[in-house]
This record gives C-alpha cells, sequence and structure tokens, in this order.
C-alpha cells in the first residue's frame, strides 16, 4: 500500500459528539466502508458502523459521505479527493444511536400504515395481464431501504410536516400497489392525506441519491400526485360525478 487517505469520522451519540481523523492506507479498488473496518480492526475497534453484505444490496451502510448521502459499500475511495480529509457521517434526517448508526425505526412505522397487497382473486395462477404492467411496477422492486432518499427528503429532513408524509421511499411503495393491475384496494384518499403528497414539490433529489437508479420522482410521485389531482381536484369529473353521469369513486383501474 503506497497511499494514505485521511478520514474525519463522526464520533458520538444522541447527547453530542464530533469528528475524529483517522489515517488509513489505501489501495485501489478500496471502497469507504473498508476505510472503515481498517479503523475498527486497527485504530479505533469501538467505532460503531451498520452493515451486512458489502454488495449494496442490503442498505445498510448508508452514510454522508464529504456531505453527499450514499452507500459506504459503493463508494469507492478512489473517486474521492483524498488529498484533503474525507468526511463520513451518519445520515442526518434519523437520530444517531452511536456514531455511525443511526435510528430508521421511525421508517418501518411508516410502512405499517399502508395497507399491504390485497389482489382481486387468490388465484394466483388465474391472473392474466399486460407486459408493459408488469414493468411499470418491476422497477420499484429494486428498492433496498437504504432510507438515502429519506435522507436528502427536505421535508422529512427540515419540514414542520414530517409526522403527515411518508418519504419517498413510501410513495415509491405505494406507486408499486396502487398501479399494480391485480390489486384491489383504493389508497387514493390515503395518499392525499395520510402519506402527504401535496407536501413533495418535485425536486428529485431523492432519484439522484438512489443506488439503484430508481426514477422516483418521473415514475412513482409524479404519476401518484397526477392520480390525486385527476381524482380530487379535476372540476369536470367532480361535475360529472355530481350529477350522476360518473360513478361515486371506486378502486383505481390500471
Amino acid at each position: 500500500m503506497s497511499k494514505q487517505a485521511v478520514f474525519n469520522v463522526y464520533r458520538g451519540s444522541q447527547e453530542g459528539g464530533d469528528f475524529q481523523e483517522f489515517t488509513v492506507p489505501v489501495e485501489e479498488g478500496m471502497v469507504v466502508l473498508d476505510a472503515m473496518h481498517y479503523v475498527q480492526g486497527f485504530l479505533c475497534p469501538d467505532l460503531a458502523v451498520r452493515w451486512n453484505c458489502k454488495a449494496a444490496k442490503c442498505g445498510s451502510c448508508s452514510a454522508e459521505i464529504n456531505g453527499k448521502p450514499g452507500l459506504m459499500c459503493k463508494t469507492r475511495i478512489d473517486d474521492l479527493p483524498i488529498e484533503s480529509p474525507v468526511s463520513v457521517q451518519p445520515i442526518k434526517s434519523f437520530p444517531i444511536i452511536k456514531d455511525l448508526v443511526t435510528d430508521v425505526s421511525w421508517n418501518f412505522e411508516m410502512n405499517k400504515k399502508i395497507t399491504p397487497f390485497t389482489p382481486d382473486n387468490e388465484d394466483v395462477s388465474s391472473w392474466r395481464y399486460y407486459q408493459e404492467d408488469v414493468d411499470r411496477v418491476q422497477e420499484f422492486r429494486k428498492c433496498i431501504e437504504c432510507f438515502l432518499c429519506q435522507d436528502v427528503c427536505h421535508v422529512i429532513r427540515n419540514h414542520e410536516q414530517k409526522p403527515k408524509f411518508v418519504g419517498p421511499r413510501f410513495m415509491v411503495r405505494l406507486a408499486s400497489l396502487e398501479m399494480h393491475p391485480m390489486d384491489r384496494v383504493d389508497r387514493l384518499p390515503f395518499i392525499k392525506e395520510e402519506a402527504g403528497i401535496g407536501l413533495c414539490n418535485i425536486t428529485k433529489c431523492c432519484t439522484e441519491v438512489c443506488p439503484e437508479d430508481i426514477h422516483i420522482t418521473d415514475n412513482a410521485i409524479i404519476p401518484l400526485k397526477e392520480r390525486v389531482v385527476d381524482e380530487y381536484y379535476d372540476p369536470v369529473v367532480g361535475l360529472l360525478r355530481g350529477i350522476g353521469i360518473l360513478p361515486k369513486r371506486n378502486k383505481k383501474k390500471p
């Protein structure tokens, strides 16, 4: 190993903390998680780091590296300007447990509010739908719940309405259910009210940090916004329903 990099790693808890400097030998191909493992193994054995697969599929090692949210196992040190110290700190939208580990349980509480997939017919062998319907929801299945999109979301990070907004990760889940041709649950009232879709102002920052390259804004949030607007705010639809030409709203159709 011929090169070294300096890492300023956040150490602390909910009570407070500060950055601590560590010098790590680096070689080609190393990622930031490798550097944190070196720190744990040789310099600071009590450094708290959450990780599991080291293959960018478990979503556990989320952090902010030089101020940008990303997966430590996917961020190559070769791509960082190691001429100056590299900062590594926990994602900021959730409470710190210790060092780089945060309490993301709020996300799981939001998830419980969403009605799960409920098909028209439990007999899977009888399901028939077009390939385009499969393709439309397949992208959303790639989510690894790293919660980087939740971290950069301005509503979750800064807005006083956070309890009324589920965040981009769960807009993706809602889209996967709302657009599924076999699902029969009407979730538009939930999306409009409890999920708080009106609070999103389409900055696309969630899409930019997604390690799975899910088009969160274009393919999930905007289509859900359009459905809510069509259903609740289109004056023509409201008029036709009022005079009985259109039926009262029921389960959506894809």
